[in-house]
């Protein structure tokens, strides 16, 4: 029996599976049910299986045959902070969450292909670890994976993500940079409050706040070479008590995405450099602090042509994208574990134009996905997996 076979298979599993997930999401590092949901699966398959961290699940898989080769496969499990609008039946149960970006259909993938290649360990010549990993959102589930040692021994890892972007049947699979870094950062401005009306007296936190943030576009349009590609956003600001109040403290929140470290670099010493000259021109005082979310995600030039070739066998060359599909400003941290060993991250279309909702941006409250898309994510990772590790 082919490998798609064993995947069609078991397609009621993944979709039931991915149903129940889409209606019990949750957010980065509160995963607790879609672990023990995850736990309770890898314990009917006879998969050994542990946690990682307080939310993330590795399950682990030793082939028969004697082989040192180890394999990594990783799923996202977390949702996000956003209100399902949909009205299907598997619609979020969780109020103000929903699995808005795939998780939910990336773990169900990785548990069925746990199913296929448990039934395939007589063949198998080596390990293969499962990675259900916790708060990618945030960019830290692949940090405690890592930390825990279980890249130890790995030769090569691959993750899969849905692409509402791209019609169901297609997968993108490109070398190279795919995503960007990834840097949050807070700037927290105090100066001194006092009544509108003598605004001589106060040092304006809101007003400074303002001039940082017009400032930090400089960046961009004066400081980088026009054919880098970056980005510094901000996402929120808040000041002030009341309307007739000089601001006395302000703080905002925003991102950089880069794609070279030197660009990286420059980019993030710049956003700390206008903060503080700004704050002294004006006599506050400024608190700047980052969290690095996540590195550029830089595909591996062999695993990615291997995966080519597994593609042709699972959806035909026609429907393999290798060129002239853009790279993107947002950030995944699977990019820590290619820092370290040789990987590939791919995208597998989920969109169809006969549902709207598998065609809208990730992180909308709309978003759904063509559950085909599943059984070809399920498909390409089984077969990854053989192609490793079958013995010859």
């Amino acid at each position: 029996m082919k490998i798609s076979d064993y995947v069609e298979k078991e397609k009621d599993y993944i979709v039931s599976l991915r149903r129940y997930f889409h209606s019990h999401p949750e957010e980065s590092l509160k995963e607790f049910n879609t672990a023990k949901k995850i736990e309770e699966e890898l314990e009917k398959l006879n998969i050994e299986h542990r946690r990682v961290g307080e939310t993330g699940v590795i399950g682990i898989i030793k082939g028969k045959i004697p082989s040192k080769r180890v394999i990594a496969i990783r799923a996202d499990i977390d949702g996000l902070k956003i209100t399902d609008l949909k009205k299907e039946d598997y619609k979020s149960k969780e109020e103000g969450y929903m699995h808005a970006c795939g998780h939910d259909g990336h773990t169900a993938s990785l548990l069925g292909t746990a199913k296929i290649l448990k039934e395939k360990e007589n063949i198998l010549a080596g390990e293969v670890r499962l990675f259900f990993q916790q708060a990618e959102e945030i960019g830290k589930g692949a940090k405690i994976f890592i930390k825990e040692g279980y890249l130890e021994g790995v030769e090569s890892i691959l993750g899969i993500h849905v692409a509402s972007d791209i019609d169901v049947g297609k997968a993108a699979i490109l070398s190279g940079p795919r995503f960007a870094a990834c840097d949050y950062f807070k700037i927290k401005i105090k100066g001194r409050s006092a009544h509108v009306s003598n605004p001589h007296l106060s040092v304006d936190a809101l007003y400074i706040a303002c001039q940082i943030v017009v400032n930090l576009q400089s960046i961009v349009s004066r400081q980088t070479n026009p054919i880098d590609t970056v980005v510094v956003g901000i996402g929120t600001m808040k000041a002030g008590t009341i309307y007739n109040a000089v601001a006395g403290e302000a703080v905002f929140e925003g991102t950089s995405r880069t794609f070279s470290t030197k660009s990286r670099e420059h980019t993030n010493k710049s956003i700390r450099d206008i903060a503080e000259n700004i704050g002294k021109m004006y006599n506050a005082e400024i608190e700047v602090e980052f969290e690095d979310n996540a590195s550029a995600l830089v595909n591996d030039e062999k695993v990615t042509a291997e995966l080519v070739e597994i593609a042709k066998e699972v959806i035909g060359i026609e429907e393999i994208i290798t060129n002239n599909y853009p790279k993107k400003l947002s950030a995944d941290d699977f990019a820590d574990y290619v820092l370290k060993i040789p990987g590939a991250y791919i995208e597998v279309g989920s969109g169809n134009f006969k549902n709207y909702n598998t065609c809208v941006p990730h992180h909308n409250e709309l978003f759904d996905i063509d559950e085909e898309a599943l059984l070809i994510a399920t498909n390409l990772e089984v077969n990854y997996a053989l192609s490793k590790l079958t013995h010859n």
